[in-house]
């Protein structure tokens, strides 16, 4: 058998979406699994820690320290407009366990406010009385998920009536960044998977690259991805921007 690869505290916090600061403060407490390969030296076995962390439903269920949130029961809407505001972090609501992720840095704003201007132009080409948002805007998807997409579109079919919106965006898109990176991936696709958002989109400004999911037959489809030229989506006629000049 092939030995286990060992990872750094600042690999194992990038791939849980943590601080390198949690990650210690959880090895002192003895909390993770870690291996002492010298004097205040650690590594850790990928797998080893997030078996560790697993929560009761089988799914990864851990946050920064500071929030003090880990979900062993699921939180309610309710409850969760109780929290308490941190400053500096965005606070979400998914399977009615609470995240709360950095604020997001300057590059992201900036990609943010380009792709936004371009979707806004499209679509009020294309329908003009739908409209797109930008977080930070609560979006009701169940009594146990409330979360804030980067960026989300509403057609005028389903406008946004009231605060949280409760009409179900035909896409979604998150920008993400390496302490965001589990839960634009993985924990808040399989939240728009569930209420049926038809489209869901990944912005990721630190690789110079978009992918674009599609809901088809009960799961998410990659149905086009680009690093470099011309944007152009299947399903969104006309719809053309260049990718370099997005993440410039």
């Amino acid at each position: 058998m092939a030995p286990k690869r060992l990872v750094t505290a600042q690999e194992l916090a990038e791939v849980l979406g943590l601080s390198v600061e949690t990650i210690w403060r959880y090895t002192r407490e003895k909390r993770i699994p870690y291996i002492e390969v010298g004097p205040r030296q650690y590594r850790y076995v990928e797998a080893d820690v997030l078996g560790t962390l697993n929560g009761k439903r089988g799914s990864y269920q851990v946050q920064e320290e500071r929030a003090g949130y880990v979900a062993e029961e699921k939180l309610s809407y309710e409850e969760y407009t109780r929290l308490p505001y941190v400053t500096g972090y965005t606070t979400e609501l998914i399977d009615g366990a609470v995240t709360r992720e950095p604020s997001p840095s300057v590059r992201h704003q900036r990609v943010s406010r380009r792709l936004m201007s371009i979707l806004v132009t499209y679509f009020g080409e294309v329908d003009p009385h739908g409209e797109v948002f930008s977080a930070p805007l609560n979006v009701f998807l169940s009594e146990y998920t409330v979360v804030q997409p980067d960026l989300f579109y509403l057609p005028s079919s389903r406008p946004a009536i009231r605060t949280p919106v409760d009409a179900l965006p035909e896409l979604a898109i998150e920008i993400t960044s390496p302490s965001t990176s589990k839960t634009d991936r993985i924990r808040k696709p399989a939240s728009y998977l569930e209420a049926g958002i038809p489209h869901y989109w990944i912005v990721d400004p630190d690789n110079d690259f978009i992918q674009c999911h599609e809901l088809r037959n009960g799961h998410y489809a990659i149905i086009f991805a680009i690093d470099e030229g011309a944007f152009s989506h299947p399903s969104f006629p006309g719809l053309t921007f260049d990718v370099t000049e997005l993440f410039a």
